[in-house]
Formats: structure tokens, C-alpha cells, sequence
């Protein structure tokens, strides 16, 4: 048995979901241009440069959810997948993770962006199993708050072992375990993984893979 992980934004994306959920919101009108892309920016530069402060960030990211009924979220998120989301799902990504399925390996995407905004994502490219980060729900409408650990850095690996331990397994349980990922933020599971793949990776996880022997590989311009 086998296991393979995929981070989600600038990985099997070809940009950053989370930060074009915002960008979608500030253009259909729902947030303040002047108020909020600025912060969106500059969040977004600090998670590229691995200062972000992840409670910060998701008190930014999750409050617009509980303004808003889930009804009218869902028909948003329709429209974000339709204009932003699916001109950044490449077919180099599908191809990647149609050969994990297709192997019969267990397919998990791990992802820092919360659970609203990246299920529907994770369903088309056809993964049912998700990990994010999961804002808190009352009687099914959000409530701008976070539910449990952030899937985020060392997150990542609570989230990832809390769910393995829920179904019996533990890292020993696979023959291969491989995660794909573009970020510096991700190292803390890169290294948990017998097959580390740096995938368009930033400047830091690119050195740090050559460093360490680790894949290469590009899945942009294909699709």
C-alpha cells in the first residue's frame, strides 16, 4: 500500500487558490478593494517568504465566511471555480495524480487553504480524501473562527498523522509515501516522506532539494 500526498496551491494549481478566493470576493464587489487586496498581497508575500503568521492570516481569510449565508457562499464558489480556479488546473496535474490513482496508491491533498474554498477543488481533480484547514461551522454557516489544528508547516504532519492514526495507519503502514509540494512552508512534511518531490518549487525548497538529492519536477505549461 502505498501513499501519496499533493499539496494544492502552486502545486497541482498554477497559483494560489486561497489568495484568488479573496481577489474573486474584492471583484464581485462583496469586499472593499481598497481594505482588503493590499492585506490579501501582503499576506500572500509573507507566506512566500515563510513569515506568515497563520492565526493572523485566517482571521483575515475566515471572517468574510461568516458574513454570509453558506447558500450564497456555495453559489460564489461556483462562479470562483468557472472564472479563477479551473484556468489553473493544468493537465500535467490530472496526469499526476491519475497515475497515483490509477497504481491504486491513497491519494490525500494537503493543503494550508481552508476546507470551503479547496473541497470542490479536491473533487475535481478527483481526490476524495482532504486535508485542510477547516473553518468552524454552527448549524452549518461559518462562524469566521478555525476548527482544530491549521493544516499549515508542522501542522501539516499533526493534521496528515491525526488522520492516519483515525483509520489505523501510521507512516510504517505504506511501502511508499510521497508528497508533492512547491513551498518552503512544506519542509516539515517533505521530510516525513520517503519520496520528497519539489514540485515548480520556490527558491528555498528548490536548494534545499538539490541539496538533499530530492525530485525536481515541472507541471506548468501543459494544459
Amino acid at each position: 500500500m502505498n501513499l501519496a500526498l499533493f499539496d494544492l496551491d502552486n502545486t497541482l494549481l498554477s497559483g494560489d487558490s486561497d489568495f484568488e478566493w479573496s481577489q474573486f470576493l474584492v471583484e464581485q464587489g462583496v469586499l472593499d478593494r481598497e481594505l482588503f487586496e493590499a492585506k490579501n498581497l501582503a499576506f500572500y508575500e509573507q507566506y512566500k517568504a515563510g513569515t506568515l503568521n497563520i492565526h493572523e492570516f485566517l482571521d483575515f481569510q475566515l471572517q468574510p465566511l461568516s458574513r454570509h449565508a453558506r447558500k450564497v457562499l456555495d453559489v460564489w464558489h461556483e462562479d470562483f471555480m468557472r472564472i479563477k480556479v479551473r484556468p489553473m488546473m493544468g493537465a500535467a496535474a490530472f496526469e499526476l495524480v491519475k497515475t497515483h490513482r490509477d497504481a491504486g496508491d491513497i491519494c490525500v491533498i494537503v493543503t494550508a487553504t481552508n476546507s470551503f474554498v479547496t473541497a470542490p477543488i479536491a473533487r475535481e481533480f478527483g481526490v476524495d480524501n482532504l486535508i485542510g484547514t477547516d473553518p468552524e461551522q454552527i448549524n452549518g454557516e461559518f462562524t469566521g473562527n478555525v476548527a482544530g489544528v491549521p493544516s499549515f508547516r508542522e501542522g501539516k504532519v499533526t493534521r496528515m498523522e491525526s488522520w492516519m492514526s483515525e483509520r489505523g495507519w501510521s507512516w510504517s503502514s505504506f511501502v511508499e509515501t510521497t508528497f508533492y509540494s512547491d513551498s518552503l512552508n512544506d519542509l516539515p512534511l517533505l521530510a516525513k516522506v520517503k519520496n520528497p518531490v519539489a514540485v515548480d518549487p520556490d527558491a528555498t525548497l528548490r536548494k534545499h532539494a538539490e541539496l538533499h538529492g530530492w525530485r525536481i519536477i515541472s507541471l506548468r505549461g501543459n494544459g
